[in-house]
């Protein structure tokens, strides 16, 4: 088949009456499908059934350490989760806090005691204008809280190695209004790339004109390979140790794609300041937090290695839905040359590229077939892709034969809008 930029317009005119025709007999079968968030399906969730019975009245409510779980106490988590993320982070384990079951939650409110208390510093927003470093495409709930709490995004281009660290490095380097940077390092939201060792260094190594600036760390995906051999990321927090930056990074990553996504168990990792800073807000937000659930994790994961046993099933499940999307995109685009994707070898997403200018074309068609998609945009600060090129794509959720159909569709509308254009 030709590429579509080698059609004539004759040829292009048949094409597009051909894709129509496609699309005009999906639209009649009045489907409801979702490709829009990245969330668990029923048989992932399932894998966790077995934390519902592991805390009653047979096993016990009380920790290893002899800890009543139904009470009051321990704001900073109990001592065998703390460790637990401790191996996931590679951080020591008094250097972690374990909180509810959302790491979105943790990194709100250290936002939020930025601003307002400060962080080893006076508190940013009596310094005036407050920005962060966003690469992009990321995730639209970063964006979401510097939206909400009036922060100046500043848009620096993902690339498959990490963010484009030069001009990362500059514009922290110059500017001392810039107080953070968001990073999903291991299989980003929504490309799947992981950062380079290069990236890693370079970026632990920085030297901010802001003396409280910090490194958002959103590890969220360390643990979710999709293959046996997964990328490999190098430890961000002995990075800044070595260059005298210890202070400078907060990580964060929870069990919400391990066990349960609305009851997982969330934590966030940093340096004895940091921590002792967060843990004085913590005494007074908090009595403690969910330690009974905190409990039941513990019970079913003693150690990594249970854990990565553990993601291993959901690979099983997961595999087959990333592998159907990306056969679909090589069967309907890959000869097109209007259209590229990532291929990740974990995470949640793909990331697809359409013709640009398209993006919310594709998305509106996807809309009146019956079709939910990432909204275009959604994966930049302010909703705002300047190319209109990039939908996140979120295979995890659908079953098989509902995700074949939908991908279909996405194809065909990505066909439609690009035709449309080149006509």
């Amino acid at each position: 088949m030709l590429k579509y930029s080698e059609m004539n317009k004759e040829q292009l005119r048949s094409e597009l009456e051909a894709i129509k025709q496609r699309y005009e007999d999906f639209c009649r079968r009045g489907l409801k499908l979702d490709m829009s968030r990245g969330k668990p399906c029923k048989e992932q969730l399932d894998l966790s059934l077995e934390l519902l019975n592991m805390v009653n009245s047979e096993n016990g409510y009380k920790d290893s350490y002899g800890t009543d779980c139904r009470n009051y106490g321990l704001v900073d988590g109990l001592p065998e989760l703390k460790a637990l993320f401790a191996e996931i982070l590679e951080v020591p384990a008094e250097n972690v806090i374990v909180g509810g079951n959302s790491s979105l939650n943790l990194m709100f409110d250290t936002v939020q005691q930025a601003m307002f208390k400060g962080l080893g510093g006076q508190p940013w927003s009596s310094q005036g204008k407050v920005k962060f470093v966003c690469p992009a495409p990321g995730y639209d709930r970063h964006f979401a809280i510097c939206e909400y709490f009036g922060i100046e995004m500043i848009t620096v281009q993902n690339k498959p190695n990490g963010p484009d660290i030069d001009t990362i490095c500059k514009l922290i380097e110059g500017d001392p209004a810039i107080k953070g940077i968001w990073c999903v390092p291991k299989y980003e939201n929504p490309e799947g790339f992981t950062y380079s060792d290069e990236a890693v260094k370079r970026l632990a190594a920085v030297k901010p004109a802001a003396p409280d600036f910090r490194i958002f760390w959103d590890n969220a995906y360390a643990v979710h390979d999709l293959n046996d051999e997964g990328d490999k990321l190098l430890n961000i927090y002995k990075e800044c140790s070595k260059n005298g930056n210890e202070d400078m990074v907060i990580m964060f990553t929870s069990t919400s794609k391990i066990t349960f996504a609305g009851a997982g168990v969330a934590a966030m990792a940093a340096s004895s300041a940091n921590i002792s800073e967060i843990k004085k807000r913590l005494t007074i937000q908090t009595i403690g937090p969910d330690k009974i659930n905190q409990l039941r994790h513990i019970r079913m994961f003693k150690n990594l290695d249970d854990i990565k046993a553990h993601m291993k099933r959901h690979a099983q499940i997961i595999k087959p839905k990333f592998e159907t999307v990306l056969r679909i995109f090589d069967q309907e685009l890959g000869d097109t040359g209007i259209a590229h994707w990532t291929k990740p070898n974990g995470g949640y997403f793909i990331s697809l590229w359409v013709l640009s200018g398209c993006a919310s074309r594709v998305t509106e068609l996807c809309k009146q077939a019956g079709l939910v998609v990432t909204p275009a945009g959604a994966t930049y600060p302010y909703g705002k892709d300047p190319d209109d090129s990039n939908i996140r794509i979120a295979p995890t959720f659908p079953d098989i034969s509902e995700l074949a159909a939908a991908t279909e569709l996405l194809c065909i509308c990505v066909k439609y809008a690009a035709l449309e254009k080149m006509i």
